[in-house]
């Protein structure tokens, strides 16, 4: 069964400690819609597609699979250098180094891809408190 943190985490950590539930939603739902509506030199681009993937693939990285989702747009959307980049920093970020930054993605805005480690960072940290609760 999916346990998700819209329809359990968020309920179960407001009764925990109110209002942080609240705090922490918006957090994650400021990262997540956050788009200049460009990639790279093209403008007016919808990126909900590549932003779900990313944070659905953190969240497969550690487990967490939704029925829901058709898991090979992730294989579609994301080149493989990315995957490795998300892995490492996701996982081992202690081993992330500045050639893994730079081969994935190489004709995009730095701008564009610290919008990738928002992304990563949080849904990594969803994970964490989705298995925490």
């Amino acid at each position: 069964q999916d346990y998700t943190w819209e329809d359990h985490g968020f309920s179960l950590i407001n009764r925990l400690y109110p209002d942080v539930g609240q705090l922490l939603d918006e957090k994650f739902q400021v990262v997540y819609n956050l788009t200049y509506h460009t990639i790279a030199m093209h403008c007016g681009v919808d990126t909900s597609m590549l932003r779900r993937a990313i944070w659905n693939y953190v969240h497969c990285v550690f487990g967490i699979r939704y029925d829901d989702y058709d898991y090979g747009e992730v294989n579609q959307l994301l080149e493989r250098n990315l995957k490795i980049y998300i892995k490492t920093v996701a996982c081992y970020p202690e081993k992330t180094t500045k050639q893994i930054y730079t081969q994935f993605w190489r004709h995009f805005k730095h701008s564009e891809k610290v919008h990738i480690n928002l992304l990563l960072l949080e849904a990594r940290m969803q994970a964490a408190l989705l298995y925490a609760l």
